[in-house]
């Protein structure tokens, strides 16, 4: 049932298509063809029917009429051990396609191109192409479908070995035919969504996802959960291009950590270094080499850093590798364990002395593009929204105290309204000399998370900045950092109890400064 004596190609993508045919013929396989692909064949020398030779009909309409024929289709679909279908093809001159090799029209990289018209969008939707590859899918009982060029070898040797395609290659040819197809509609669907959408910049009424696994995950946030790591098809991120250069396979945990400080590390163009625990940032400082900004970036909670993440948004040096491998533990003495270091390069002799490390994780990607949508889900269904990506202006922000900040305190006051973007809310920050001194987060309320981000900080928090989230609801949090000197406050505003954080700022001889936007991050 699965002998090949009759393939029907006609694929836009040509990688690897010639060779493919040719090992064909090799085989004693005759090759139908159409258009542009029949010249890439005709031109390599590869023997070749042309589909309107053998319809007896013309291509026509510019092409948008050519495979869509009975001699084609029932060719296809004819059901090999049915007397009856069998002898109405032969009645009406139609042969058995046994293998159909097609890919369709680039219409999502079409349409993701700069200032593409509506017209030439619709002309890239192919109309033939799923329709030949849903009917040999369908009937792929007898018939192959090959979709992806990365299916040419193992078809061809497979046909060489056994003269055949097995039931079973014929079913996951099938299954990866029906997930090509549904992607590409899904791809036209999301297009005319956008395009016809009341509010084009908002969230669509309809969100088609395909999610390709990038890799099975040895378990969830918990060894008795089962995971795996998915990308979403027709995008493209930092996860997409990830190299892993070093170390064990990745956990679940490993990822969501890992995300977290990436997000955060760029959020700054000098070098610097966030360390990540449990998704937030342990420590985070700006520097003029990584190395340093290493260094001081692990003096905020070293006890944290412990089993942390280590992200750099600049390369990392030699200088800077052996600043991480001889940290170490304050109260034990021990080496600092890390799970992982990421970076968008390292330089050779840096990854030599990390790799003395045998389990540590090497990362490399590139920056993040933060656009598209962010989803979450819930119980039997997903949350939308976009990236946080408001462009900070600090020229619209408010003093809103007497005493204005000095001039050298707003790279400080700049750092920490960055750094609490990415710290779990409630979130508060404590921040000097463009490190993060303390930090608390995730409190149900936000007293609790200033006291654990001025503790932390203790002493050198006399002059530090502290910066909010969100708006103070009442004045405990700002009398609270008075008591341990902050001199600059940073937060949103909009409570209907702002004048009682003012008073007391002022009352403290400390600034106070109005964002207007907030940064919650659950």
């Amino acid at each position: 049932m699965g002998q090949v004596q009759r393939a029907l190609i006609s694929v836009s993508d040509k990688r690897g298509v010639v060779e493919f045919a040719q090992g064909l013929v090799a085989l004693g396989v005759e090759i139908l063809s159409t258009g542009g692909t029949a010249r890439t064949l005709q031109e390599a020398g590869v023997p070749v029917v042309e589909v309107s030779e053998y319809t007896g009909f013309p291509e026509m309409m510019e092409g948008r009429v050519k495979t869509l024929h009975p001699k084609i289709h029932g060719g296809i679909l004819a059901r090999r051990d049915r007397p009856e279908d069998m002898a109405q093809a032969q009645a009406h001159g139609i042969r058995p396609i046994d293998l159909v090799v097609v890919n369709l029209y680039p219409f999502r990289e079409t349409v993701q191109r700069p200032g593409v018209s509506w017209e030439e969008a619709i002309e890239h939707i192919d109309i033939g192409g799923p329709t030949l590859i849903r009917a040999a899918a369908k009937n792929h009982a007898f018939v192959g479908v090959v979709t992806d060029p990365d299916q040419y070898e193992p078809v061809l040797e497979e046909l060489r070995t056994t003269g055949q395609l097995s039931e079973e290659t014929r079913r996951r040819l099938a299954y990866a035919a029906f997930v090509h197809t549904a992607e590409y509609d899904a791809a036209i669907a999301d297009y005319f969504s956008r395009q016809l959408s009341e509010e084009p910049e908002g969230p669509p009424k309809r969100l088609t996802l395909s999610l390709h696994r990038l890799q099975a995950l040895r378990y969830g946030e918990n060894p008795h959960q089962q995971a795996a790591f998915y990308r979403i098809v027709g995008e493209e991120g930092p996860w997409t291009q990830m190299e892993q250069l070093h170390g064990r396979e990745l956990s679940y945990n490993n990822i969501l950590d890992a995300d977290a400080a990436w997000s955060t590390v760029w959020e700054f163009s000098e070098p610097t270094c966030a360390i990540i625990k449990h998704a937030n940032p342990c420590g985070l400082a700006s520097r003029e080499d990584p190395a340093e900004a290493f260094r001081r970036a692990f003096q905020c909670d070293p006890i944290s850093a412990f089993g942390g993440i280590i992200a750099f948004n600049c390369e990392v040096d030699e200088a800077t590798a052996r600043a991480i491998r001889t940290a170490k533990h304050p109260t034990s003495g021990q080496r600092l364990f890390v799970e992982i270091v990421m970076a968008p390069d390292f330089s050779e002799t840096a990854l030599e002395r990390l790799r003395r490390s045998p389990n540590l994780r090497i990362l490399r990607l590139p920056p993040p593009e933060e656009k598209g949508w962010r989803l979450r889900s819930v119980a039997g269904a997903v949350l939308v929204q976009s990236p946080d990506t408001l462009e900070e202006r600090p020229e619209g922000w408010r003093v809103v105290t007497r005493r204005q900040p000095d001039p050298e305190e707003w790279p400080d006051i700049l750092f920490a309204w960055k750094a609490v973007k990415h710290v779990k809310s409630n979130a508060i920050v404590v921040v000097k000399d463009q490190a993060l001194l303390g930090m608390g987060a995730g409190q149900p309320n936000r007293i609790e998370s200033a006291r654990l981000a001025l503790q932390q900080a203790g002493v050198q928090a006399g002059g530090a900045v502290l910066a909010s989230d969100a708006m103070f609801p009442f004045g405990d949090a700002v009398a609270l950092g008075l008591a341990y000197g902050i001199r600059t406050f940073v937060q949103p505003g909009g409570s209907i109890r702002d004048e009682d954080s003012i008073r007391l700022a002022d009352a403290g001889e400390a600034a106070m400064i109005f964002t207007g936007v907030r940064h919650f991050w659950h």
